[in-house]
């Protein structure tokens, strides 16, 4: 009896699985949390983009900021206050209505928590204040052009204060007020998506988005070969993309992506304190066979954490130099006699099965100078954020998703003192951050884009970042489905998913 109800489950689940009403997206990629307060990692940050709705949003498929919650606001003659009127029919998913009150409660509750993505709004932010039910004002610190693009980021979602406590992060699944809400989560298993009836905008194309995780690229590839989902959205491995081009009735989609990646170097921890060795490192590191042997071309390599193609952009790290690279590590002390000897750490999973390819690249790039000795070291996603925070690796593996289109979210949160603690490098550096404030102040992109640029240079010279290699965004899933939109600003939007 009880194998015969474990077959009729199985069939009732195909079932739904292959209704109309629902489309199965599969990933690698994990939740880390569903709180906008302390998520500040991409998978997470997209799920809460399809069960809430923000202040602004970007139009589908560019980088055009647009109003949401915010119907429009005001900014005074000098630049400091921002006052925002709130549209009146937004609500959660329990009725509770979006006002000023809640607004105040969620911007001041990110401050007082100082998770992870805080320092977007507590570098900024000097006071919030409810002008009345359905006009809220910020006041800011110090004149910032971009700063309602940083309002386009998750850390700025309003949360309901009757779910969301005052005094410490939200474990469970958030009170809807976008497009879904969620009707079932067991973490790294499945989150299930239900189109929200208490949502204001239009209505999802597909009623129910049932999201599956997965182990490894293999397991991922064999779901979309069986049908067993309709979409793989990260990571499968370079090469099964290629491979999927030709596999009847699978699609590929291909984009540009302002999606880095870079080394973190921990300035605080020796030997990696001094800069001679951390030059020495960016003058060893192998990007092209990284991009050509793991990642087949779909990669570029990178030499600034501003991605090439966004302005003020400038290739400031040397191209590899190996006999350089010797030479200054000469200069720290180190020769094969008294060899250079490192941990190298990446996390297995998070960013696809080739980061253990990545790591063994650049442990034997690093090598090739025959003065420098690299220990692999890893660990998951979970404890290697947590190592990160409080400092003990000194040399690791990280990825960057742009919070906002703008080159002040490539250079702000690496290298102003709160932002660089957030990502593990510990920088400080008083002048660079001077400057990053007076680019933040200009308005005009011509006076930005000159200080950026100095800004980068200071980076090229300290190195508390080895760029590496800038990503392509892809997506895979069969030809029935429609909707499917790489966008510049990385958001994957469920609700415009059918099929055809």
């Amino acid at each position: 009896m009880k194998k015969f109800m474990i077959i009729i489950g199985l069939l009732l689940v195909v079932f739904s699985f292959a209704s109309k009403d629902v489309i199965v997206v599969g990933t690698t990629d994990k939740i880390r949390t569903l709180d906008p307060a302390n998520c500040y990692d991409y998978f997470s940050s997209n799920i809460l983009q399809n069960v809430l709705s923000g202040p602004v949003d970007y139009e589908i498929g560019t980088a055009n900021i647009k109003p949401w919650l915010f119907e429009s606001w005001d900014v005074s003659d000098d630049g400091l206050v921002y006052t925002f009127h709130i549209r009146k029919d937004a609500y959660f998913e329990d009725g509770t209505q979006i006002d000023a009150n809640v607004f105040k409660y969620s911007f001041d509750r990110v401050m007082k928590l100082n998770g992870d993505p805080a320092f977007l709004l507590t570098d900024v932010v000097e006071k919030t204040e409810v002008v009345d039910k359905f006009t809220f004002r910020v006041t800011l610190k110090s004149k910032f052009s971009a700063f309602v693009s940083v309002l386009g980021y998750t850390v700025a979602f309003p949360v309901n204060p009757k779910v969301f406590p005052e005094d410490k992060f939200f474990e469970g699944a958030p009170s809807a007020s976008g497009p879904y809400k969620i009707t079932e989560w067991i973490r790294d298993v499945r989150i299930v998506l239900e189109e929200n009836p208490k949502y204001f905008g239009p209505k999802p194309k597909t009623p129910k988005i049932i999201i599956q995780f997965y182990e490894n690229a293999q397991q991922l590839r064999l779901a979309l070969e069986t049908g067993e989902v309709d979409i793989a959205y990260r990571h499968l491995d370079p090469r099964d993309i290629l491979d999927l081009k030709n596999v009847p009735g699978i699609k590929v989609y291909l984009g540009a992506s302002p999606q880095i990646r870079y080394l973190v170097v921990n300035v605080k921890q020796k030997p990696f304190d001094n800069p001679l060795v951390r030059q020495a490192i960016a003058l060893a590191v192998d990007r092209e066979t990284i991009v050509n042997d793991i990642f087949v071309d779909l990669a570029k390599p990178l030499y600034s954490m501003v991605p090439a193609g966004m302005w003020s952009h400038e290739d400031v790290f040397p191209k590899r130099d190996l006999k350089a690279a010797v030479e200054i590590l000469k200069v720290a002390g180190y020769t094969k006699d008294n060899p250079l000897v490192i941990d190298l750490w990446y996390t297995p999973s998070h960013y696809g099965t080739t980061e253990a390819d990545v790591a063994q690249v650049l442990k034997e790039s690093l090598e090739q100078t025959g003065v420098i000795k690299v220990n692999i070291k890893y660990a998951e996603w979970s404890t290697y954020v947590e190592y990160f925070l409080n400092g003990t690796m000194g040399l690791f593996l990280l990825g960057w998703y742009p919070d906002y289109l703008d080159p002040d979210d490539y250079l702000w949160p690496f290298l102003s003192i709160n932002g660089a603690k957030s990502l593990g490098s510990f920088y400080e550096n008083k002048n660079v951050e001077d400057l990053m404030v007076a680019a933040r102040a200009a308005t005009d992109q011509f006076s930005r884009e000159m200080i950026y640029k100095l800004v980068q240079n200071f980076h090229a010279a300290e190195v508390p970042y080895i760029p590496l290699w800038q990503g392509s965004a892809d997506c895979e899933a069969h030809d029935y489905i429609d909707g499917i939109i790489l966008e510049p600003t990385q958001i994957f939007r469920y609700y415009i998913l059918e099929r055809k």
